[in-house]
């Protein structure tokens, strides 16, 4: 990492930065698509199942890892202002901090898993491939929030090429796996769309022990002896990290819980063809939302950088680039899903019914792609500032208080139906990036009359 000053320097370094964070994310994704696609070609059953298991997992490890996500900007800031002998202890606390989460989570997924799922009156078949689903994919919950911390010490240096590689090298294990449970292969059980769940947590595992490989490997991070040097475990560094982690983590929870929820209401109000065709159409849009998500996590590092280094037009700068190119690509992105909505679809299903339907709610997906884009970015941003308190209410209030009733109350009481869930979607992710660009400008006219004075 290095403070740049021409535009030129700056868009070099963001691009060197973001790269590797987007096949990351890219790469991760499509983890996620394998297990859609592969339990979509056992059966509807199958994917409808995956569909309700992913939903109830999806919100909480994307707000839980957003705590560990608090790790990013704290390594910015030291870098910023020369101070890598604080690094060490921040990332020691985290990884401690991560294993009190995934045991927490385990715990209390095993007294709460059942009665949720039985609360939502699904099909005998379906409650059982979710309930297993998601008993499979819990074996790897706290080797993914470990490797998380260790990738956010890797990334908020700049360094987020080991990511990559990481990464990279755990999708064809992720492939292979899931072909060998779900279909019965190598001598292993046929497990269906369970068999995606225990995949899943196998990769994890390969994915921290990869992690941990390269925290001695790497010449430029063997000096911090991370997982050599272990100290005392402190309440007061968790309470620091949290204080940065929880608002993040709530944000994240808040929004994409709001996709969970629309699975979950169309799993009580409709049929399975119906939570299948949503499925398709969340799991191909989480897939490009990796681009704004790539750029968000990209801001968040050079933003922190530049201000811990009280460089405030050059993080106004990247802002300004990484924003607007959020919103570029998902633009291109809608194009494309217009035109090919029936022909992605086709990947995840070989049932009729569940292609058409899924034609026919990329239609209304599509209206939220330019928002989505603008408010990832945007809170990417914020991050990079440490401001996180305000954005977590003005992300709850948009996706929450706005979107979510909204949705409903479309889908409940006109004949618009899921469509007025996915509509819903779109006025909060409209809502929060309104939100975080008036937060954003009066951040930034904060901090430069702070250093003006």
């Amino acid at each position: 990492m290095y403070h740049a000053t021409t535009f030129r320097e700056k868009l070099l370094l963001f691009l060197k930065i973001l790269w590797p964070i987007m096949i990351t994310q890219i790469s991760l994704s499509m983890m996620n698509l394998v297990d859609t696609i592969m339990s979509g070609r056992v059966g509807t059953t199958d994917l409808a199942g995956v569909a309700i298991g992913s939903s109830l997992w999806s919100p909480v490890f994307t707000g839980m890892n957003g705590i560990t996500l608090a790790v990013t900007p704290i390594i910015a800031h030291y870098l910023g202002r020369k101070q890598q002998n604080k690094i060490h202890y921040t990332v020691t606390q985290a990884i401690y901090l991560a294993v009190m989460i995934g045991l927490t989570i385990i715990l209390i997924g095993s007294v709460a898993l059942s009665p949720i799922l039985s609360s939502m009156k699904l099909d005998e078949q379906v409650h059982d491939i979710a309930m297993h689903y998601l008993i499979g994919l819990s074996f790897g919950i706290i080797p993914l929030f470990v490797s998380n911390v260790i990738r956010n010490f890797f990334d908020g240096q700049g360094l987020t090429r080991i990511s990559m590689f990481i990464t990279v090298l755990a999708v064809p294990f992720n492939v292979l796996l899931n072909f060998s449970l779900i279909f019965g292969k190598f001598g292993l059980p046929q497990l269906g769309g369970v068999g995606a769940g225990y995949a899943t947590a196998f990769t994890y595992w390969i994915i921290l022990f990869a992690s941990i490989f390269m925290l001695f490997k790497i010449d430029a991070v063997r000096g911090y002896r991370i997982c050599l040097d272990w100290l005392k475990p402190s309440i007061k560094a968790w309470k620091e990290q949290l204080t940065i982690g929880i608002p993040i983590g709530l944000s994240i929870f808040f929004e994409s819980s709001i996709f969970s929820i629309v699975t979950l209401l169309i799993g009580v109000m409709f049929s399975t063809i119906t939570v299948a065709a949503n499925q398709v159409v969340i799991s191909f849009s989480s897939l490009i939302f990796m681009i704004p998500l790539s750029l968000s996590m990209a801001l968040t590092i050079v933003v922190g950088f530049s201000v811990g280094g009280e460089r405030l037009t050059a993080a106004k700068h990247y802002s300004l680039l990484g924003v607007l190119s959020g919103i570029g690509a998902l633009g291109v992105a809608a194009i494309f899903m217009f035109f090919l909505r029936e022909q992605i679809a086709g990947l995840y299903s070989n049932d009729p019914e569940v292609i058409t339907f899924a034609g026919q709610l990329f239609l209304v997906a599509i209206l939220y792609q330019l928002s989505d884009g603008a408010q990832a970015g945007l809170q990417g941003v914020l991050r990079g500032y440490k401001d996180v308190k305000i954005p977590f209410f003005i992300a709850f209030i948009a996706y929450w208080m706005l979107g979510m009733p909204i949705g409903y109350l479309l889908a409940a009481f006109t004949e618009l139906g899921p469509f007025g869930l996915w509509i819903g979607i779109s006025i909060g992710l409209t809502g929060a990036a309104i939100g975080f660009l008036i937060r954003l400008r009066f951040i930034y006219r904060q901090q430069y009359r702070r250093l003006q004075a």
